[in-house]
C-alpha cells in the first residue's frame, strides 16, 4: 500500500527533510503546506471527497469521478483543478486524473497562539 501524508510543514522542516533523502534515508510521500489556513482552503471538504474515492482507483475521467461523488461535472472539473494546481493529483498522458496513492495520513497540530 502507498500512502502519502499531507502535512503543515514549515520551511525548515521540509528542507531538513530533503537533505535526509539526498543522503539516502527513505523519507516516504508528503505533500506540504506551510500553515493550516492554506491546506484547508485547497483541502476543502468537497475536494477531500473527490480524493476519498479516485483513492487506488487508478486513472479516472472527470466525468467518473463526478458520478462517483454523485456532483455535477463542472462543479467537480474546478476542484480537479485546483488539485491539479498544486500537484495533489496527477493528469495522465490520456487526458485522465489520478490520485497515485492508495491511502492518505493527514499530519497537523493546532497550538495556542
Amino acid at each position: 500500500m502507498t500512502t502519502v501524508t499531507i502535512e503543515v510543514a514549515t520551511r525548515e522542516q521540509t528542507d531538513a527533510r530533503l537533505l535526509r533523502a539526498f543522503s539516502g534515508e527513505e523519507q516516504g510521500s508528503f505533500i506540504s503546506f506551510p500553515t493550516i489556513e492554506a491546506l484547508l482552503k485547497t483541502l476543502t471538504a468537497k475536494r477531500l471527497h473527490v480524493i476519498r474515492v479516485m483513492l487506488g482507483a487508478g486513472s479516472l475521467t472527470i466525468r467518473e469521478v463526478a458520478r462517483r461523488v454523485n456532483r455535477d461535472v463542472k462543479a467537480v472539473h474546478g476542484d480537479i483543478q485546483s488539485l491539479l494546481a498544486v500537484g495533489i493529483i496527477d493528469k495522465t498522458d490520456d487526458g485522465k486524473v489520478i490520485f497515485s496513492y492508495d491511502a492518505l495520513h493527514m499530519d497537523f497540530m493546532l497550538k495556542a497562539a
